[in-house]
């Protein structure tokens, strides 16, 4: 109980301190803004909240919030799919493992903005922030995968043996546990980097109904509060969607602490 209340405090006290902290960098950027006094450089917060409440109330902006969660959405999923299969083949097989390696190595290493123009090339508008979203995210769960797999308990694999338990008994037992941290790990650093490389490629690639789009006619047009609206929309649903993550990643990790258990 007495444990209890401390966490509490001190979960309290981190929430007081981090809003000490927001409501000085918004003083800051207030004054500055009030220095400057050029709304077209550098809106005040009041502006650009006022603006974003004011997007809020259409209906277009909801439609293109949707759009751009579920295309990166999409990419991210697909990336974690895929790159989990090519752990696993890699973890499997000597040969897959050496085929895969370089295609891994040419992912990291390419600048997220020639993806992005190659993709133009070959692909619609419409599915560029998909897939630039799902090539960010392969590599960064094709390692801490593979990783997680490579760490499995040898001697737990032996006793496996020993008992013959079948495939998926000796995964749950010996493989999922040590796996699935990795996993976790790597799911909310991975939606991090979709989300801002498939923002970035509706900056370039304009498709309709994209929040990239409006950031870029916003810029274009010399519209600085619609532009820091739009990207404060960015980084709000970014803290979001990392929070889902989290929380679907300690579920994860509740379910995996029962089955090592059990």
């Amino acid at each position: 109980m007495k444990t209890s209340t401390i966490t509490d405090s001190k979960k309290k006290k981190n929430v007081l301190i981090e809003a000490t902290a927001a409501a000085i960098w918004l003083l800051l950027w207030q004054i500055v803004s009030s220095v400057i006094a050029l709304p077209l450089l550098l809106p005040s917060p009041v502006m650009v909240i006022k603006r974003l409440w004011e997007l809020c109330m259409t209906l277009s902006f909801w439609m293109t919030v949707a759009t751009s969660c579920i295309r990166v959405l999409i990419g991210f999923f697909g990336g974690v799919l895929f790159g989990t299969v090519l752990a696993v083949l890699a973890w499997r097989y000597v040969f897959a493992q050496a085929m895969i390696r370089p295609l891994i190595g040419v992912l990291k290493a390419t600048p997220v903005a020639s993806f992005i123009i190659l993709a133009l090339v070959w692909i619609q508008t419409e599915q560029l922030a998909t897939v630039v979203s799902m090539i960010m995210v392969v590599p960064l769960v094709y390692h801490n995968v593979k990783e997680g797999l490579d760490s499995a308990d040898v001697q737990l694999l032996e006793m496996a043996k020993v008992f013959e338990l079948s495939r998926i008994k000796t995964f749950r037992a010996c493989y999922l546990p040590a796996v699935l941290p990795f996993f976790l790990s790597a799911l909310t650093s991975a939606l991090g980097f979709a989300w801002k490389s498939g923002i970035a490629a509706e900056v370039l690639g304009r498709p309709l109904m994209a929040i990239g789009k409006q950031i870029y006619d916003s810029k274009v047009y010399l519209e600085t509060t619609d532009l820091f609206a739009w990207t404060v929309t960015v980084i709000l649903l970014s803290v979001l969607l990392e929070h889902c993550i989290v929380c679907l990643t300690k579920m994860l990790a509740k379910k995996s602490v029962r089955v090592k258990r059990g």
